[in-house]
């Protein structure tokens, strides 16, 4: 018991006199966690919208692919894409493997089923009304993402704030795309796991004690936005 107060005494004092160290990693992971949410975002969005306001054949099977998706584990994420990134894999000349990029990729296509998902559900349970206006008012399909989006942006914006936890907490991927380099690709839950095994459990507790005030603010700003629908 003395053994974890004393850690947790340590790690606090780590926090509260910004230590260099974990605040680059905690800088690392957050700037890899944005950028996947940003361009996970570019691509999700008008993908949920266009497939829900779209009627084809194999959207059942679609939407069973996205729940299996959602389902695979993050180091199954990691295996793909190291396969394809590692110098003999089919992407081996981008010489991408163990760089922030790899881990953006990784958590990318981690987050889009995710994000593609809360889309095409938050669009079904709006107000049917919309699409039939759209359709009265002769907007194309392009003006229709547009305006649905619009009309849902703090739905959309939940979907994202739910979507950036899953990528800020992230290890497998990361751990496996990025190889835990200092200062390029080590994010919060990979340093955690790596500063443990040292035996350095006081920047692990820190660490952790971070992404637990990330996973209140995420919580906190979910309410926030729910309020506003």
């Amino acid at each position: 018991m003395n053994y974890f107060g004393d850690a947790l005494q340590a790690a606090w004092t780590l926090i509260l006199h910004l230590d260099d160290d974990m605040l680059v990693i905690i800088g690392t992971s957050l700037n890899i966690s944005i950028q996947s949410i940003i361009y996970g975002g570019i691509v999700s969005i008008p993908l949920g919208i266009l497939f829900a306001i779209k009627t084809f054949p194999g959207k059942t099977l679609l939407r069973h692919l996205l729940n299996t998706l959602m389902a695979m584990p993050t180091v199954m994420i990691g295996l793909i894409f190291y396969g394809l990134l590692s110098r003999r894999g089919a992407l081996g000349d981008w010489g991408l493997l163990y760089t922030s990029e790899a881990v953006i990729l990784g958590q990318t296509c981690l987050i889009i089923p995710l994000l593609v998902n809360l889309t095409l559900a938050a669009v079904e349970a709006a107000n049917p009304a919309m699409l039939d206006a759209l359709n009265i008012l002769g907007a194309n399909t392009r003006q229709q993402i547009m305006s649905i989006a619009s009309e849902l942006r703090y739905t959309l914006l939940a979907a994202i704030i739910t979507a950036f936890g899953r990528a800020v907490g992230e290890v497998g991927a990361a751990m496996m795309l990025g190889g835990n380099i200092q200062g390029a690709t080590r994010t919060m839950t990979t340093a955690i796991a790596l500063e443990t095994s040292k035996g350095n459990f006081e920047l692990g507790l820190a660490l952790g004690l971070v992404l637990l005030f990330i996973a209140f603010i995420i919580s906190l700003s979910l309410h926030y936005v729910s309020q506003l629908k």
